[in-house]
């Protein structure tokens, strides 16, 4: 085994996951457990779940924190533009001795995608966002607001989409209707939801205790099925989210001044071969769909590898010009 240890912390939307790799990017140990949201969970609360998360992956491992070299930290809704210090007050009374880097999760799937600092990624899950940096290491984000002020392109404005257009038609068609809509698409997702006909879809979503805003990212699914089957509506949905999608990367690819970008993919939508991650692909002048190197909690670990050594180089540089003026 390496003897340099790297830790990657990633936490995503829906888990937390956290490895440990050597120097070459080989994994001694990873976990998965549940998400790790502060503005879910509560900063207390989430530091807590890391915390012990972090204890756990060493503790399978047999290793101890001394062991780790450095630790990249990025969780969704805690951003290091707006967090990093209780980032940091997170990973740091479990792991002292190390070097800590505090990112954002659009950063460490960006490293773990392109196996590098720079680059572009689109992400389109549940929301979408375009993070980007440049090889001088300007930083820039489009989207990313969550799904209440936009997000256009996720699987959370897809479902907005559907019902949107389903409540439209049916108050074209009849007011008064109170059976089926007589469309093929909003026929299969109101049978999906659960629900005989469109006035129920207040109930749906509003009396329901699971969060409204998963359960509307989750009628996606149904759409990409449903265009792969060539219903038109479907289609159309999914090219007006790769148009919001492509939009998103060629406005934060102007304004890093980078056309040359290695553009990757992140999330559900786009991780997979489908019409809409090929439709995003063909309008970007990609030849095929981009496929990440590695998952972002190995970014992370990488990420912390490549500040370490960086910084590893310049203090022996600084100790190399303090003697050479001795």
């Amino acid at each position: 085994m390496n003897d340099q240890l790297f830790m990657g912390i990633d936490g995503g939307g829906t888990s937390l996951r956290i490895a440990i790799t050597d120097g070459n990017t080989q994994v001694i140990n990873s976990i998965k457990t549940s998400a790790s949201n502060p503005n879910l969970l509560g900063h207390d609360h989430a530091q807590r779940h890391i915390r012990a998360a972090i204890d756990d992956c060493m503790r399978q491992a047999e290793v101890s924190p001394r062991a780790i070299q450095s630790a990249a930290i990025g969780i969704a809704g805690a951003s290091a533009q707006h967090s990093r210090d209780w980032l940091i007050a997170t990973v740091e009374p479990a792991l002292p001795d190390s070097l800590l880097v505090a990112a954002s999760d659009l950063e460490i799937a960006l490293v773990g995608a392109l196996a590098k600092r720079y680059g572009v990624l689109l992400l389109a899950g549940t929301g979408s966002a375009a993070f980007g940096i440049s090889p001088a290491g300007r930083r820039m984000q489009i989207g990313g607001w969550g799904y209440l002020l936009g997000d256009p392109g996720s699987s959370y404005w897809i479902g907005m989409q559907v019902l949107k257009q389903m409540i439209d038609h049916h108050d074209s068609v009849g007011a008064g209707a109170e059976t089926a809509s007589n469309d093929a698409l909003f026929d299969y997702v109101m049978q999906t939801l659960g629900i005989p006909q469109p006035r129920l879809i207040v109930d749906w979503l509003y009396r329901n205790q699971s969060p409204p805003a998963t359960r509307i990212a989750d009628i996606a699914r149904t759409i990409l099925n449903l265009a792969e089957d060539g219903n038109w509506r479907a289609i159309n949905i999914l090219q007006g989210a790769a148009i919001q999608l492509v939009r998103q990367t060629r406005l934060l690819i102007r304004r890093l001044d980078f056309p040359s970008a290695e553009i990757a993919f992140a999330g559900g939508l786009l991780e997979g071969d489908n019409l809409l991650s090929e439709d995003v692909a063909r309008r970007l002048g990609l030849a095929e769909r981009p496929v990440a190197r590695h998952p972002p909690v190995i970014g992370a670990a990488l990420l912390a590898n490549m500040e370490w050594k960086r910084r590893s180089a310049a203090s022996k540089e600084s100790q190399e010009c303090r003697a050479h003026r001795r």
